[in-house]
């Protein structure tokens, strides 16, 4: 069994969908859960303390350990706070669990900078504040497991979202370079691409007739979530520097692979037309490799010219 006795784990936006049903399962096997939430709307407005107090009563009613942060991750104070407050409270930080969100939908057209900054800001930057004051902590001890919660809207793409996708793709590549940086000091970075019905889902579908009747709506329990990212919250987890898709019961890696391409001869100075004619070689995408790092494929260019890098 993946126990997480004598560990403690940060949960980020887990007063309601799927960061409670995080901190429930970690707690119930051992973890000493900080339960953050700011317990304000899906749009990022206002705020309700007792959001993630009834959590923390929850898991303690059931035998768990836990402490609730009001904390929001929008800031450096903010993040601070929040690893100030397991280890405060329970000596050391174990994994973080990255989830904390707002969400909205506007067209690319109508987004406002401050649309944009919003959601950065919370996502992004959140996912910074927090983690950089982790991180820290979990060298120290010279372990540490980093479960950005990511989204397919940001890997795919997902219409009205631009603002969205883009701070969640942003912390695939914040996870990426987390994994690189904290191999040496046994800290690991993996992200999650959920599909969940829960709230998020419930206020941008709106029409409860709609809900009742979709059967996919129906299988994305948030449950079948669950399972993936407790595991790469534990010690059992060896992976790091990876990407998984976790809907309705099927778990995937999702990757970023890099084709053959076309190598040409820089003595003969490309042009335009010469991409224009090779289009199908640059554009191929198999067979593929996933580079481990930037220097990864900078090693193969090289090769493939034959020279030293």
């Amino acid at each position: 069994m993946i126990d997480f006795t004598d560990q403690v784990v940060v949960v980020t936006g887990a007063g309601r969908g799927l960061g409670r049903l995080y901190a429930l399962e970690l707690a119930r096997r051992g973890a000493s859960v900080v339960v953050n939430d700011l317990g304000g709307s899906m749009g990022g407005d206002g705020a309700d303390s007792s959001i993630a107090d009834l959590v923390v009563d929850e898991i303690t009613a059931a035998g768990g350990v836990a402490v609730a942060s009001h904390d929001s991750v929008d800031s450096p104070a903010g993040g601070e706070a929040i690893v100030a407050t397991a280890v405060e409270r329970f000596g050391r930080l174990d994994a973080v669990i990255s989830n904390a969100g707002i969400f909205n939908s506007i067209a690319f057209e109508d987004i406002s900078a401050d649309d944009w900054r919003r959601m950065l800001r919370v996502h992004l930057d959140g996912g910074f504040y927090l983690s950089q004051p982790a991180y820290r902590v979990m060298k120290k001890q010279n372990y540490g497991r980093f479960v950005f919660i990511s989204s397919s809207a940001g890997m795919f793409g997902q219409p009205l979202e631009a603002h969205y996708a883009a701070a969640k793709c942003g912390l695939i590549g914040l996870s990426n370079v987390i994994a690189i940086e904290g191999a040496p000091h046994g800290i690991l970075a993996n992200t999650v691409l959920p599909f969940g019905f829960s709230r998020m889902v419930s206020e941008t579908v709106g029409d409860p007739e709609v809900v009742a009747e979709a059967s996919f709506l129906k299988a994305i329990q948030p449950e079948l979530v669950v399972p993936i990212v407790t595991f790469l919250a534990s010690r059992a987890c060896e992976s790091t520097h990876h990407n998984y898709s976790a809907c309705a019961g099927r778990f995937a890696r999702v990757f970023a692979g890099l084709g053959p391409g076309w190598l040409a001869d820089p003595a003969t100075g490309p042009t335009a037309e010469d991409i224009a004619a090779h289009l199908a070689a640059v554009s191929a995408t198999e067979p593929f490799r996933v580079p481990a790092s930037i220097f990864d494929e900078v090693f193969g260019v090289c090769e493939q010219l034959g020279i030293t890098a």
